[in-house]
């Protein structure tokens, strides 16, 4: 029966601790251990000017956030080529969303880059880069993640990357699909 007992407190730390972390409330920030890891990259071609797609990917953060994004973003404070911000991820469905508070920096019309100041690990940093090409614009996003504690750590790192670069290819698919569809129809109305 103490066994069982143990088990089960066990079990149920377990379950809190990914929770809290995953939220962004607790953060193993031990400065031990660090490993990292890297994010993506990846490339992909967008129909539409670098400063088009870098309009629609800089809009919610400079600009007044649109309420189809309120539940994803949440600026904390905006200044002129940087904010700080909160992005909300669903994990498991509505169950849980993952939280975390980031510094972007806007470099006009080539960058985009983000800091990681609180969240399911204690270090990531991203750029997405905006390069112009014949038909439009190259987008390319590369990151690093790094975790404390050694092996454990990196297992946790897996756990992370695997959901945090479907997030980030999700909100590339979406931004992609805007700016292009910004581009047509300036194309079609000859502005």
């Amino acid at each position: 029966m103490r066994r069982v007992t143990r088990a089960g407190a066990i079990l149920a730390g377990a379950a809190t601790t990914y929770v809290l972390a995953a939220r962004g409330s607790l953060v193993l920030d031990v400065g031990v251990g660090r490993r990292t890891r890297r994010l993506g990259p990846f490339t992909r071609s967008i129909a539409a000017p670098p400063e088009t797609v870098f309009d629609v990917l800089a809009e919610p953060y400079l600009g007044r956030t649109p309420k189809a994004m309120e539940h994803k973003l949440h600026v904390i404070e905006r200044g002129h080529d940087m904010v700080l911000a909160a992005h909300y991820t669903p994990v498991f469905g509505s169950f849980l969303t993952a939280r975390t508070i980031e510094t972007v920096r806007f470099e006009r019309p080539e960058r985009v880059s983000f800091r990681l100041l609180r969240g399911p690990v204690p270090h990531v940093v991203e750029t997405f880069e905006l390069r112009p090409v014949e038909d439009g614009t190259e987008f390319h996003y590369d990151g690093e993640m790094g975790t404390d504690l050694w092996r454990l750590g990196e297992w946790w790192a897996d756990v992370v990357a695997q959901r945090w670069e479907h997030a980030v290819q999700q909100s590339v698919d979406t931004m992609a699909a805007e700016a292009e569809r910004r581009a047509s129809v300036r194309q079609r109305t000859g502005a």
